[in-house]
């Protein structure tokens, strides 16, 4: 036997049909979880001829352990860019995104290229790169022309889109105190996800109820 079909036999042992009663509910077709299969990672630990592997099972939870044991420095930016395509499930989608593309030397390109992709869910993850880049590394940005584009176009931007779109806009009013009070012009204007539901103790995902909630912790 050999260690794809090991891991495959393991995960599949690992397989409870409540959590993947769950995990459908939000279009990621795998029972796994996800607390077990980071503690497989972790006696796995990095194996990227592995991770190539599994994820050329198509398997879902395959992929999302893939992911957790890849070498991110080591994929190709047309690797990046053909799995990202291939990622069915949005749990896989989003650890890609934020667990190998972010790390990689590829992402600013990926960032450029995937942002103006005609496919939405392909754009949504150039807008979580950008995310990541007004937070940490904003030099170089169009902060007012990112919010240009926001203004325009996340009211009616599909649900994946819109949700990446709006963390950008929460983001820039966050970081940016030049830009502040337009990030939350636009988010009252627009009020996208002013009704998500957002249980006790959490911060909403509105961006002016969030921008407002992450400036008054940190000036506490």
């Amino acid at each position: 036997m050999s260690q794809v079909d090991e891991v495959l036999a393991e995960l599949a042992e690992l397989e409870d049909p409540k959590f993947r009663e769950a995990n459908e509910k939000r279009g990621d077709d795998h029972g796994v979880n996800l607390s077990k299969l980071r503690a497989v990672a972790k006696r796995l630990k990095t194996q990227q001829d592995l991770a190539r592997q599994l994820w050329d099972t198509g398997d879902t939870a395959a992929r999302l352990l893939a992911l957790l044991i890849c070498r991110p420095k080591d994929f190709s930016r047309e690797e990046l860019d053909a799995m990202l395509r291939e990622s069915r499930a949005p749990k896989v989608h989003d650890w890609l995104v934020n667990y190998v593309a972010k790390k990689s030397p590829h992402a600013e390109a990926l960032r450029v290229a995937w942002t103006a992709d005609a496919d939405p869910v392909v754009a949504s993850a150039g807008w979580a790169l950008t995310t990541e880049r007004v937070a940490k590394k904003p030099e170089g940005l169009d902060l007012p022309g990112l919010l240009d584009t926001i203004e325009a176009e996340m009211k009616a931007a599909p649900d994946r889109l819109q949700w990446a779109m709006n963390h950008t806009l929460a983001q820039i009013g966050i970081e940016h105190p030049a830009q502040r009070a337009r990030a939350i012009s636009i988010g009252e204007r627009l009020e996208v996800l002013k009704d998500y539901p957002t249980p006790p103790n959490c911060t909403s995902p509105f961006a002016p109820a969030w921008i407002n909630e992450m400036v008054s912790r940190r000036s506490a």
